[in-house]
């Protein structure tokens, strides 16, 4: 791997995401004019006439026609200025920034859950065909894909906060007795720890607990399919046979040969899961009353919020171009053959 080989991966990566986001741009502009219902009479309220409607739509300037939109919205970007929210009134990029924390911590939670659970499972899996375990991972992949993550919600409160009191209420980040801990990272059990404040990083691990956990299920299901597939296939390869003639023990053969060679599949499944979870939490964060980037979208669709919407599309894309490039750039550390051509 030369000392070049990075940086022209990051500028070519970069360079091809340029068109895409420019059709991402595009797309999401002429949708959200599709939406149903005006921003306008939302923002003036049911009791406006239409003489205060038509002020309404003529201070957000959806009165001009939609190229003149398009191009005030592209100025504005151009300028890293992302809008408005009429539902919040703060500004969009603030509102995400704001909110961004919070999703950040749920996806990680529930990703660490479930790749510590979904990996290990998916190997035994495949080492053990037909077995106990790998019918567990066969259920455990079919209740991740056929369970919707609000029934899992739903179900999981009933159980461990209803009956069984095990659980806070599901009422956000943190319990209403406790404070947010000082700002550092935004993930509130993290800057608890940090602050040295114990009682608030346990309460914030709980509020955290229930949502990880129904996130981490539907995580799940990819990677341990993944992994066992992937396992299974390699385990079959000519190179693990010969491993096996030459008398190498079984766990060299299974983690140094086939796990170490399974594992691009792999973290090609958990970087899509991870960009996939983080701005499609969202039946999750509304049913925990999660302050994410989830609940934010849904408030922005409700109220037909452009500038909202708009950001969160983008701001999604962005991520998903970040984490790609974050993906092949760790592809080239860890297997050092796979080259890009110049």
């Amino acid at each position: 791997m030369t000392s070049r080989s990075i940086p022209s991966l990051v500028l070519r990566r970069l360079l091809q995401a340029v068109p895409a986001l420019a059709g991402i741009v595009v797309v999401t502009f002429i949708l959200t004019r599709a939406l149903p219902g005006d921003p306008a009479i939302l923002f003036a309220g049911p009791t406006a006439d239409e003489k205060t409607i038509a002020e309404v739509r003529k201070n957000l300037g959806l009165d001009k026609p939609l190229a003149a939109q398009f191009v005030f919205y592209v100025k504005s970007l151009a300028h890293g200025d992302l809008g408005r929210s009429i539902s919040t009134g703060q500004g969009v990029g603030e509102e995400l920034v704001r909110r961004i924390p919070a999703s950040l911590e749920l996806t990680l939670a529930a990703l660490m859950l479930s790749v510590s659970i979904a990996v290990p499972l998916g190997v035994m899996a495949a080492t053990r065909p037909n077995s106990w375990v790998d019918h567990l991972c066969r259920v455990t992949v079919s209740c991740g894909v056929s369970l919707p993550p609000f029934f899992t919600g739903l179900a999981f409160i009933a159980l461990f906060y209803v009956y069984l009191g095990w659980s806070p209420a599901p009422m956000g980040r943190l319990n209403i007795l406790y404070s947010a801990p000082p700002h550092v990272t935004g993930l509130y059990v993290i800057d608890a720890i940090l602050a040295g404040d114990g009682k608030t990083a346990r309460a914030a691990l709980l509020q955290l607990l229930l949502p990880a956990c129904t996130l981490a299920l539907f995580t799940a299901a990819p990677i341990a399919r993944m992994t066992r597939g992937t396992m299974l296939q390699i385990l079959q390869s000519d190179f693990v046979r010969t491993a096996r003639a030459a008398g190498l023990a079984r766990r060299t053969v299974l983690w140094t040969y086939a796990f170490r060679n399974a594992m691009l599949p792999v973290i090609t499944t958990f970087g899509m899961v991870f960009s996939f979870t983080l701005g499609a939490n969202v039946l999750v964060e509304k049913v925990f009353s999660w302050p994410g980037l989830g609940s934010f979208a849904v408030d922005a669709l409700v109220s037909s919020d452009y500038a909202a919407v708009q950001g969160f599309v983008l701001a999604m894309a962005v991520i998903f171009v970040l984490l790609n490039l974050a993906i092949d750039i760790f592809y080239t550390i860890v297997e050092p053959r796979l080259r890009i051509d110049a």
